[in-house]
C-alpha cells in the first residue's frame, strides 16, 4: 500500500528557475560566512606593501612609546637627584614636611605612645573614685554578703545566741526526725491482741469471697415430698 509513496518520497524534482529556488540561493549567499569573508581571505593571501613612513605606522609607534612604562618613566629617572637643591633630604623643608606628614598618617607610629602608656596607670590609692570602687566591690561581693552560721559575731554564752541555737536545733530536719529513725522497725503487736482481732474481723467482713459464696459450691438436694415432686410421681404412674 505504501510502496509507491515511499518511492516518490525520495524522488523530488524541483525546477531550478522557480522564484523560491532563486530566493533561497540569494539568501544562502547572504548568510554564507565563506562568501562574506572571501575578499578578506584573498587580501590576506597577497603580500603587504606598507611604507615605514606611513601615517598609520607612525601613529602606532607613537602610541606604543606613550603606552610603554619604560618610555613613560625615562625622563623621570634621568632627572631624579637633580631637583632637590639641598645637600640632604632633611635640609629640604618640603621633603621634611612630607616625611612628617607620612609619620603622622602612619597608624602604628600614631598609636605607639598610647600603647606604651596605657599599661602604666598611676593613681593615688586614696582617690575618691578608688574608694568608691572598693566600697562598691565590697557591697556586691558574694563572699562578704554570705555570713555563714559558724562565723559568730557575738559571745557564744549570750541569751539570744543560746536561744538561736535552740531554735536552729528545733528547726533542724535531722534532729526533728531522729526519734522517728530510732523508732522505725521496732513496733510489734501480739497476734491475740484486740487490735489484731479487730483488723482480722474487719478483713473478713470486707472479703468478697466470703461475703459472696458462689451457689455452685454449695451441696444440696431437692425435697422428696414437695407438691411438685409428688405430682410428678403421680403423673409418671
Amino acid at each position: 500500500y505504501r510502496e509507491a509513496w515511499d518511492k516518490d518520497k525520495t524522488q523530488i524534482s524541483v525546477p531550478a528557475d522557480t522564484p523560491v529556488m532563486l530566493q533561497s540561493k540569494v539568501n544562502a549567499l547572504n548568510i554564507s560566512n565563506k562568501h562574506y569573508q572571501k575578499a578578506w581571505d584573498e587580501a590576506k593571501a597577497k603580500s603587504y606593501d606598507i611604507r615605514a613612513d606611513a601615517i598609520s605606522i607612525k601613529h602606532a609607534k607613537a602610541s606604543r612609546d606613550i603606552a610603554s612604562e619604560y618610555k613613560y618613566k625615562e625622563t623621570h629617572e634621568k632627572q631624579k637627584g637633580h631637583y632637590i637643591g639641598c645637600p640632604s633630604v632633611q635640609d629640604d623643608p618640603k621633603l621634611s614636611w612630607a616625611a612628617r606628614a607620612m609619620q603622622l598618617q602612619n597608624d602604628r607610629i600614631y598609636r605607639k605612645a598610647y600603647h606604651d602608656s596605657k599599661a602604666q596607670v598611676h593613681m593615688p590609692v586614696d582617690a575618691m573614685s578608688v574608694q568608691a570602687a572598693k566600697q562598691g566591690q565590697s557591697l556586691v561581693s558574694d563572699a562578704d554578703y554570705r555570713q555563714y552560721i559558724h562565723q559568730w559575731t557575738c559571745l557564744p554564752d549570750q541569751n539570744d545566741v543560746i536561744h538561736a541555737r535552740q531554735a536552729y536545733d528545733l528547726q533542724s530536719d535531722a534532729i526533728y526526725k531522729s526519734d522517728l529513725e530510732w523508732l522505725r522497725g521496732i513496733g510489734w503487736l501480739p497476734n491475740d491482741s484486740p487490735e489484731v482481732k479487730r483488723v482480722k474481723n474487719a478483713q473478713d467482713l470486707l472479703s468478697d469471697n466470703v461475703y459472696r459464696t458462689p451457689i455452685e459450691s454449695l451441696k444440696y438436694t431437692s425435697v422428696v415430698d414437695s407438691p411438685d415432686v409428688l405430682l410428678a410421681k403421680a403423673n409418671a404412674e
